[in-house]
């Protein structure tokens, strides 16, 4: 039986857009993604590096080509390798076999992995496209199992792999039967559930779970059966989980000792409570100077640290038994779970993918405890209440093991920032993640347009647009951006922030001295395709001829190239060098 996506498969999407990238000229390190990788052919270089003439076989590219498809097989999706290119863009080509290279790969995984293997044509030059099935059991290659972590095969258990396929076919661990049962409930776990809901405030629902018996919460969390079994998720949450599940350190400066350790088993939500308790007396509160909008704030926002930490913990991969680690180092927060990323959730997408957890039972009765969003993950609420206090966003990452990890970090709020934020309008806009996140951007890279800023926020171009729209239209005083000067007519608007905010939040700028300025230059450079000194001039906030000079010197480093060679005329501008 074989079944087929409705419309373009995912993994031919991204086939299309690495070669129409690579056709652009773009080398493959900025433009890889998780499932598309591009190599040049092993073996066709010499000692001095200089490219060999082809072969139809060659036992080393396929020997290495298996281990790497190997690596895709196992990766959720699968995906391809497009083989013929360097990683600096140089296109290589191949003149291996499709027919040899394809049995070759068959013959050395041991009859395990089938590719589809065809030729293309990369402006003239062949290249080949190795596209393996999606593994229905884990491939091993020299006795070791890999998946891809970013753009990056690292080794994985086979434990983990199969916890994996499983979610990917629906099973939930957290809904089967434990061995516990009604009875096995702790009154400590009963009692912080309804410490949870009650903190929830003047949210009714909230409130009316809270007064049911504990029998009748229970079954409407949905965590217990009708014969009074409580299932995997009402286990952990209620009774005990089989280790510790979460291990607190609390230093006071990077290399100190720990000062506050909380690494102790039973119910979860026992756990989850002495944690944030042990988190929030160690997250030092400051005052707001007066006269601004606010009085006293955390150095790091509560909600964030809550939403950090219950992440961890609940989407966790719970077949493994290393605890999720919270290490909280002066006003900075880490926390490391167990288990990668799943269902295509990846850093680059994690704010706006749709809601996708591992256990399904364990995130909605966690959702109803009101630890953590039934909507979504709470990603976008906790880069959103890092921003709004002047902070960077928080940085998520996937690491070999695999492991997520959290970091936040904190500090002393910015008082301009928050005035800036209490001040704007309309006032919704001041919780408009998306706002904010493009806010950070210009406060650090000094322009966006729509193509740069559907990245920044993790949305579509179109979505982009309207974005920006909104952020055009939002004041403080005076509108917050502005237009780019400079631009040629018929070229997509860039924005800027506003001369009254440049000079408000003048310092949080990093980008107008010395390198940062050049990088920025070169940055409008190469997203744009050309520079001119009234942009330079009007995004540097310099003089024209101050412009033309920065501009000169990019080109006397090699950076830039004149855009015609008399240098003069009406819309002079440089080109960036290899653009």
């Amino acid at each position: 039986m074989s079944f087929h996506f409705l419309g373009p498969e995912p993994v031919e999407a991204q086939l299309q857009r690495v070669l129409d990238g690579l056709a652009a000229g773009h080398s493959p390190r900025d433009i890889e993604l998780l499932n598309v990788d591009v190599k040049e052919e092993p073996g066709r270089r010499d000692p001095t590096g200089a490219v060999l003439p082809g072969t139809a076989e060659n036992e080393a590219a396929a020997k290495y080509l298996t281990g790497e498809l190997a690596c895709i097989a196992n990766t959720p999706g699968a995906g391809a390798i497009i083989l013929g290119v360097a990683d600096d863009g140089q296109r290589i080509g191949t003149e291996l076999s499709e027919e040899w290279l394809r049995h070759r790969i068959y013959q050395l995984s041991e009859q395990r992995l089938t590719v589809n293997v065809r030729a293309g044509d990369l402006g003239g030059t062949r290249v080949l496209v190795l596209q393996p099935p999606e593994a229905v059991e884990p491939i091993r290659w020299r006795g070791r199992i890999h998946w891809r972590v970013a753009d990056n095969c690292v080794e994985v258990d086979a434990a983990t792999w199969m916890a994996g396929r499983l979610h990917r076919s629906g099973f939930d661990w957290s809904a089967q039967p434990s061995g516990y049962r009604l009875d096995d409930v702790q009154a400590s776990a009963m009692e912080i559930a309804r410490r949870f809901l009650d903190q929830a405030g003047s949210d009714p629902a909230a409130a009316d779970l809270a007064a049911a018996t504990d029998n009748d919460l229970l079954r409407r969390l949905n965590v217990v059966d009708g014969d009074g079994r409580l299932t995997n998720a009402g286990a952990l949450l209620f009774v005990t989980t089989r280790v510790p599940a979460i291990d607190y350190l609390r230093r006071d400066h990077p290399g100190g000792d720990s000062t506050i350790r909380v690494r102790r088993e039973g119910p979860l939500l026992v756990q989850l409570a002495e944690v944030e308790t042990a988190a929030a007396a160690s997250n030092a509160i400051v005052q707001v100077a007066e006269g601004l909008v606010r009085g006293q704030m955390r150095k790091l926002p509560q909600s964030a640290v809550r939403e950090a930490i219950v992440n961890g913990v609940v989407h966790r991969d719970w077949t493994a038994d290393a605890p999720v680690v919270v290490e909280h180092v002066g006003d900075t927060l880490t926390v490391t779970s167990p288990g990668g990323f799943i269902a295509g959730i990846t850093p680059e997408n994690i704010i706006t993918h749709p809601s996708a957890p591992r256990y399904q039972s364990l995130a909605e009765a966690a959702a109803s405890l009101r630890l953590a969003e039934r909507e979504g993950i709470g990603v976008d609420r906790m880069v959103a209440s890092m921003l709004a206090l002047g902070h960077e966003r928080p940085e998520i990452s996937e690491l070999p093991g695999p492991y997520v990890r959290a970091v936040l970090l904190g500090g002393s709020p910015d008082e301009f920032w928050i005035e800036f934020l209490a001040d704007i309008s309309p006032k919704t806009l001041a919780r408009d993640v998306d706002l904010l996140l493009m806010l950070d951007h210009l406060c650090r890279h000094g322009w966006i347009d729509s193509l740069r800023a559907a990245p920044v926020i993790q949305r579509g171009e179109a979505e982009a647009r309207a974005a920006l729209g909104r952020l055009s239209e939002a004041i403080f005083v005076d509108p917050l951006v502005t237009e780019v000067a400079g631009v040629p007519a018929g070229e997509p608007m860039a924005w800027r922030l506003s001369d009254v905010l440049l000079e408000w939040l003048e310092h949080r700028l990093g980008y107008r001295q010395g390198e940062a300025r050049q990088r920025m230059i070169l940055e409008w450079a190469r997203a744009r395709g050309r520079v001119s000194s009234t942009e330079v001039a009007d995004l540097a906030g310099v003089a024209q001829n101050y412009a033309g000079k920065l501009l000169t010197e990019l080109e006397r480093q090699g950076r830039l190239e004149p855009g015609r060679p008399n240098r003069s005329g009406r819309g002079f501008f440089y080109r960036p060098v290899g653009g």
